[in-house]
């Protein structure tokens, strides 16, 4: 345990205490985002990103223990446990390490090399490799044996030629020292099947593509494995294509220098070279190669799992319109417009079916169906999905606001991803069971503009489409991801006990589905929760989840004030005390910044709790229950620019940042395809990380640079101030003016033809992200 301890600690630049602390607390049960908020006195202050990081190396730490273990007592039980390879296996610092050192003691099924040392062939492997004086073709005729399968003499070197490869496959410091040449010098390169190449288009950026395998992004290395799985490219692992030698010979010659072989004219020299050069071919290249591969997309999966986190959190994150009535409508055109109407706690109070397109074309009829239901239903916003015909329906809301003689009422395009996927659902027909499914998605989009959070935690994170290759990753490691951000939002916002969704209250620390329908249940049957200690009535809800769930509810009305904030039960003695030194009660306390201000922090340190402790509770006593989520602010899509079509090089639009990905961000400015900004183009200066400058539902104006109709591409730079040209280097003289100040050497490093090349890529990708998305 020590030594995890000690390796975590070291990964995560904190603290020993620090990780020993959570480890404890992790084992005891405790959530996340519990740990997170509450014991930060005990982790000193470990965030939730850092206990993230924590729990995932933790496990693979530990199965790495499992493993050695089981290892060192396979090995043991063969009575071939060294001292020398039992302090090896104990220092492998990583699967992949002590599974090579395993290898030669794992069992195996029959292979050549085993049926030639079965018929007593191993001797002359021996010999030959290390007299070269020694005439291969003369030795090998003391070893015929016809019964046994060996007649010939070349069927005996074969045989020993097997057994030294099969050898050379399980040196463990051999396999070591080529991967580190491999990591070092080796290139992906990536070819087209000549015979898929009509087929194959959409590849095209890397029909002739190679590049250094340790610098490979992400999203080309997992464009690359989706070529390479649909059969369209073939991936391999060589030289710099600046280098006259091949990979080949460099692999040859570290086999002969781990061997100590000086190759000339020696009797024995053919045989051993024709070996060497079967075991690269045959078995360390495609096995070394095999696993880069399995690493590469690992890291390309960890990194493209990564993006889709960070959108979704700032999806989850993004601001709520508030408790205001909301009149939703789910666009289309030959089936109609799909509308609802909400109060202002989401309640449902209207559905029905407009047809204001084609073929149709009841517009004046839909129009005044529009404005009866804002006057009857004093509706204060209208929620439009950015489907099919999103434009054309925001122009109908338009003209029905215009009918309203100056009613304060807004209309607002919502993202509908994964509404379809909501209406279909379990959860779905369980809240409206006499809803057709066709209106249900109006439903949500209505419910999603008034608090996000509260309806996109119904709907499976993989289908809210804020991913990057989301399906060519692993799916667990997706899915564990993806819980683990909607887990840490949710908590960080807490919900209201008395209104949350069942969906909501089972993402709250120490809940889960079943707690959480057992809680709407009572609810159902005794009406509003008054106090949180109420909570231990609740069925399956015992002491251990109520210390994990307890600060994150939000009673707003209750029988005491303190409970619409986010201060644990658990420190409720610290606000008598806080009360008793101001000498006034909790409702003149909460809420009053000025009066919270005065308190003598200083003089319950030393207590029973600590200065983070105390600074938090005092924090939520002056902003209670406050919304970390920023204001609630819409974009304004240009009148007239409807489609791609409508596009022109040079407009200025205003666009919401739809998806952001490790090259660049994508907008939705309203023409039912996303634009994109390449990395290169967010801002004047060097960009290492998208994410620096935008994220997720920022509202921001962009240029059109390109537009391609035929192809459904959109160029877009943020980089306003920028003359439009065709050209290619002009689209990179901000990146050079950065570079000025910069020394020589580095300048050099980012020249206009990898930039272009770069931005092209980005733009390739594009593409096929957009085909992904849908």
């Amino acid at each position: 345990m020590t030594s995890i301890v000690q390796q975590i600690a070291k990964e995560l630049e904190v603290k020993l205490p620090q990780v020993e602390a959570a480890i404890n607390l992790l084992d005891e049960g405790a959530t996340v985002p519990f740990i997170a908020r509450y014991r930060k006195e005990k982790t000193q202050g470990l965030t939730d990103t850092h206990l993230r990081q924590l729990e995932q190396r933790l496990q693979y730490l530990r199965e790495l223990e499992d493993r050695r273990v089981v290892i060192l007592k396979n090995i043991e039980q063969q009575s071939l446990l060294t001292d020398a390879l039992k302090q090896q296996i104990l220092s492998a610092d990583s699967k992949t390490r002590l599974e090579d050192l395993y290898l030669p003691f794992k069992p195996k099924r029959r292979t050549k090399g085993q049926i030639a040392i079965e018929a007593g062939i191993k001797p002359l492997a021996d010999k030959l490799l290390v007299d070269l004086s020694l005439h291969p073709e003369k030795e090998a005729q003391g070893y015929i044996n016809p019964s046994l399968g060996f007649s010939e003499v070349s069927e005996v070197l074969a045989g020993a030629s097997a057994i030294l490869i099969e050898q050379l496959a399980e040196q463990a410091e051999l396999i070591l020292a080529i991967r580190n040449y491999l990591q070092k010098y080796a290139f992906l390169t990536s070819k087209v099947v000549k015979t898929k190449q009509k087929e194959a288009t959409k590849y095209k950026d890397y029909f002739e593509h190679s590049e250094k395998f340790n610098s490979v992004p992400s999203h080309r290395a997992l464009a690359m494995f989706r070529g390479k799985n649909e059969g369209f490219l073939r991936l391999a692992l060589t030289a710099s294509p600046q280098r006259e030698i091949p990979l080949k010979d460099d692999g040859e010659r570290l086999i002969r220098e781990h061997l100590n072989l000086i190759l000339n004219s020696q009797p024995a020299a053919s045989f051993l070279r024709e070996m060497i050069t079967q075991a690269w071919k045959q078995k360390l290249l495609p096995t070394l190669e095999t696993e880069f591969f399995g690493q590469l997309k690992e890291i390309a999966e960890k990194s493209a799992i990564g993006v889709f986190a960070n959108n979704l959190k700032d999806l989850l994150m993004a601001a709520p319109a508030g408790d205001k009535v909301t009149l939703a409508l789910d666009p289309g055109l030959r089936t109609g417009c799909k509308l609802a109407v909400v109060d202002a706690t989401g309640k449902l109070l209207h559905t029905s079916t407009i047809f204001p397109h084609e073929p149709q074309n009841n517009w004046d009829k839909s129009v005044r169906t529009l404005v009866n239901l804002v006057r009857q239903h004093k509706v204060e916003l209208i929620a439009i999905g950015n489907g099919t015909a999103s434009r054309e329906t925001d122009k109908l809301a338009g003209e029905a606001i215009k009918s309203l003689d100056g009613l304060a009422v807004k209309k607002i395009i919502v993202s509908e991803a994964g509404a379809s996927v909501y209406s279909a659902s379990e959860l779905a027909a369980n809240e409206f069971p006499d809803v057709d499914v066709s209106l249900r998605g109006a439903i949500s989009i209505g419910r999603r503009l008034q608090d996000p959070m509260a309806e996109l935690v119904k709907i499976e994170p993989k289908s809210i489409g804020v991913g990057q290759y989301q399906h060519d990753v692993s799916q667990s490691a997706l899915s564990r991801t993806l819980e683990g951000v909607v887990e840490d939002c949710v908590n960080a916002v807490g919900v209201d006990l008395n209104s949350a969704s069942v969906a909501l209250l089972s993402k709250i620390a120490g809940l889960n589905k079943t707690i959480a329908t057992n809680i709407v249940t009572y609810r159902n049957e005794h009406g509003k929760f008054k106090d949180r200690k109420t909570l231990l009535k609740v069925a399956r809800l015992g002491p251990k989840a109520f210390e994990q769930a307890a600060g994150f509810l939000r009673i707003t009305d209750g029988t005491n004030p303190i409970e619409r904030s986010g201060v644990h039960p658990e420190t409720y003695p610290l606000v008598e005390d806080i009360c008793q030194q101001l000498n006034a009660s909790i409702d003149d306390i909460i809420g009053n910044e000025t009066m919270v201000a005065t308190v003598n922090s200083n003089s319950f340190s030393g207590g029973e709790f600590g200065e983070l402790t105390i600074n938090d509770v005092l924090a939520e006593l002056a902003k209670p229950g406050r919304d970390p989520r920023g204001d609630f602010k819409t974009a304004s899509f240009k009148a007239g620019v409807e489609t791609i079509a409508d596009l022109k090089e040079g407009m200025i639009l205003e666009g919401v940042i739809s998806n952001v990905a490790n090259f660049g961000a994508f907008v939705d400015v309203g023409v039912h395809q996303d634009g994109l900004v390449h990395i290169s183009a967010l801002t004047n200066k060097f960009v290492s990380d998208p994410r620096d400058v935008v994220k997720a539902g920022d509202i921001v104006k962009v240029k059109v640079t390109e537009v391609d109709v035929t192809r459904k591409r959109i160029s877009l730079t943020m980089r306003l101030d920028e003359q439009v040209q065709a050209k290619p280097k002009s689209q990179h003289q901000p990146r050079q003016e950065h570079n000025k100040s910069k020394p020589a050497g580095k300048l050099k490093a980012k020249s206009k033809p990898k930039a272009v090349a770069n931005a092209a890529m980005g733009n390739a990708f594009a593409d096929a992200f957009a085909k992904l998305k849908k």
